[in-house]
């Protein structure tokens, strides 16, 4: 008997989730280099045919749980109320993100995630990969910015704006936390930054003035 498309699907998420969280786990406890795709397949009790299937490389293994917010600043668009301006609803879900320390804004001091953004950054194709990722998040709010009357340069440019102004907050706020700062000492600061990383983004450098000599 066929089992149940909903069933199928289930069993899937949880045996990848389970390939994940094995590889993780090694990942830490050994190093991304050291463990190799045989480890990890014996370790989760599956074949190599069936680990690939699901992650086409290793550095999948890890990037994976960064998948689904690739598009996250273009899903923030296309959902905000219709009063409210495109840069004003990312705003919101920067400052939520932290309310809620979302590992996304790096403002989340539990060890484990800590240890597995340190091995993101600590390997260098892992860093490589992610910021493709980063990439295709401009793609996705750029689209989705010309979707809300944008002419593609300025959906373009403001997007790219965007989403490194956001990887930049996530690097400060994780690097702090590095240092031995707690998340929650930290969240107001993270605040302030975001508040003034935005402001920027809405008046341009030229209100900062400066030396024109």
């Amino acid at each position: 008997m066929t089992e149940p498309m909903g069933l199928r699907e289930r069993k899937k998420a949880r045996l990848r989730e389970t390939i994940a969280a094995t590889a993780i786990r090694m990942f830490l406890e050994s190093g991304f280099d050291q463990v190799s795709i045989t480890d990890i397949a014996r370790a989760a009790e599956v074949s190599r045919r069936t680990l690939f299937a699901y992650f086409p490389t290793k550095e999948d293994l890890v990037l994976q749980r960064f998948a689904d917010h690739e598009d996250e600043a273009a899903r923030t668009v296309r959902a905000r109320r219709g009063d409210q301006l495109p840069l004003d609803a990312l705003r919101d879900a920067q400052l939520s993100a932290l309310r809620g320390r979302d590992p996304n804004s790096g403002l989340n001091d539990d060890p484990e995630i800590m240890a597995f953004l340190q091995l993101i950054r600590g390997t260098e194709t892992l860093a490589a990969r992610l910021r493709q990722y980063t990439s295709r998040g401009v793609d996705t709010l750029a689209e989705a910015l010309r979707e809300n009357g944008f002419d593609p340069l300025t959906a373009r440019l403001t997007a790219a704006q965007v989403i490194v102004v956001q990887h930049e907050l996530a690097f400060i706020n994780h690097e702090c936390l590095a240092a031995g700062e707690s998340a929650a000492d930290r969240y107001p600061e993270a605040v302030r930054a975001t508040d003034h990383a935005f402001d920027l983004l809405r008046d341009g450098l030229g209100s900062l003035g400066g030396d024109r000599t």
